[in-house]
């Protein structure tokens, strides 16, 4: 149970990662420093999101 709490956590601040991602490149001119910003939160929301996906799907339900 424990392991799916955490999935399910990783699987928000993935999601939180992937919308900021989202706002920056909607919001950005094109700067250097912009599209770092992009690229590192879209990386690590991807990252996130499919740990979290994955450990969720991977965890069994064992009857108490």
């Amino acid at each position: 149970m424990e392991k799916r709490i955490i999935g399910i956590i990783l699987t928000f601040l993935g999601i939180a990662g992937l919308i900021m991602g989202a706002m920056n490149f909607m919001n950005s001119t094109g700067a250097t420093r912009s599209i770092k910003g992009i690229i590192i939160y879209s990386i690590l929301g991807a990252i996130f999101f499919f740990a979290g996906i994955g450990l969720i799907r991977s965890t069994k339900d064992r009857p108490s």
